[in-house]
């Protein structure tokens, strides 16, 4: 078979499936004309620091569902690609990984793009930044505490041996397959802020309380964050006692009171609560950090 008639197979195969496309896409476009409008009202926190003057206030949207993906971050972008331009929100992987869309839907903080929308007739949906957070504009929140609470956790991995190491070494730290497992229900913290940002202790104490996403991460920090602990808890890391001593105060950890909405509200369903739990623990002197089950930290030039 020559080339020629090749090319032309490939040519007639290529429009026939553009063609296909488009037909199904022209069909979906009639089936929803014909479909009756589904109308859904949101009701979205709108404020501008341009104009500092005008307070705050809930600015309705009306969307038709029939033309609408499933989730609020779909609803969200409709309104913004197609209705109002002005409206501000921050998104990007869309797939609850990065926790760029965390806000307060319904009352209840969780991530937009894998919250669904509510198709009950009548019924509104109110959306507000996440609470107890400065604003930055409409539904953007000023994440500049909370992060550099995360910053003050040194969150990577420490070692007693990391100044002995010559250059161009490279240091291959070893875990058994229990210590690893320790791990699950911590790593997975997106830092997305909904679990501090729930919390009364975090509203009232935020400028000194951790929160219990940054706990989370160092697991012996305090409430205001789940970082702490993954740090404590890592059977890699040796620098278990100057980050308890870092937390030996009446805020950074011991502000927690075990409500637990931290655990209700996490997008994530981990258990930040449970976390900041055992940093207490450890503060306290009720428990101690296991030995690793491995200890063949090796050097390879």
């Amino acid at each position: 078979m020559s080339r020629e008639v090749q090319l032309f197979k490939r040519c007639r195969g290529l429009f026939v499936h553009v063609r296909s496309i488009h037909l199904a896409t022209v069909t979906n476009a009639a089936a929803a004309e014909a479909k009756p409008v589904r109308e859904k009202t949101f009701s979205v926190y709108r404020w501008n620091p341009d104009q500092p003057d005008k307070k705050p206030y809930m600015q309705d949207y009306s969307v038709d569902l029939n033309n609408c993906g499933p989730m609020i971050l779909d609803a969200l972008i409709k309104i913004k690609n197609e209705v109002d331009p002005t409206l501000t929100f921050r998104r990007s992987c869309r797939e609850g990984i990065c926790g760029s869309c965390a806000m307060n839907i319904g009352g209840v903080n969780t991530l937009a793009c894998i919250s669904k929308i509510d198709t009950r007739p009548g019924k509104t949906t109110k959306i507000y930044p996440l609470p107890h957070m400065y604003v930055v504009k409409d539904l953007v929140p000023d994440m500049n505490n909370f992060y550099n609470q995360y910053k003050s956790i040194e969150p990577w991995l420490q070692r007693k041996d990391d100044g002995v190491k010559k250059s161009g070494e490279v240091q291959q730290l070893l875990q058994s397959v229990q210590d690893r497992d320790k791990l699950d229900g911590l790593y997975e913290c997106i830092l997305c802020a909904c679990c501090s940002t729930s919390c009364p202790s975090y509203w009232w104490n935020g400028d000194k309380y951790l929160g219990p996403a940054v706990l989370m991460q160092v697991s012996i920090i305090s409430v205001r964050s789940h970082c702490a602990y993954r740090w404590i808890i890592d059977s890699r890391d040796e620098a278990i006692e100057r980050r308890l001593d870092k937390m030996r105060d009446p805020f950074s950890a011991f502000r927690c009171h075990t409500i637990m909405n931290c655990t209700r509200t996490c997008p994530k369903g981990l258990n930040p609560g449970k976390a900041i739990a055992e940093i207490k623990k450890l503060l306290g002197g009720v428990a101690k950090k296991p030995e690793p089950g491995l200890k063949t930290a090796t050097l390879q030039s």
